[in-house]
């Protein structure tokens, strides 16, 4: 199974969204919560190329993006293989 990563904040309706899918295809990943953890934010910025709304995606270490990037994954049926890595 693949690692996955993402970071969010609290009453954030795409963090919800966004785990609401992996917890759906019942996939274990990593929250890291930016406003409990504020020093999160500047190493996510980071890793995300620049991005700094939340949700941010990662699955073993590939940037994904945000919720409506694994939603267009996951219509076009590349979120599974990436997933079963």
């Amino acid at each position: 199974m693949a690692k996955v990563e993402i970071y969010t904040k609290a009453y954030c309706p795409y963090c919800s969204r966004a785990k609401a899918l992996l917890e759906h295809k019942a996939v274990e990943f990593t929250e890291y919560k930016i406003d409990a953890q504020p020093e999160l934010r500047e190493p996510m910025i980071a890793r995300a190329n620049g991005g700094y709304t939340v949700p941010q995606i990662f699955i073993d270490d590939q940037h994904i993006g945000g919720c409506d990037d694994m939603m267009a994954l996951e219509h076009q049926g590349k979120l599974d293989p990436l997933l079963s890595n």
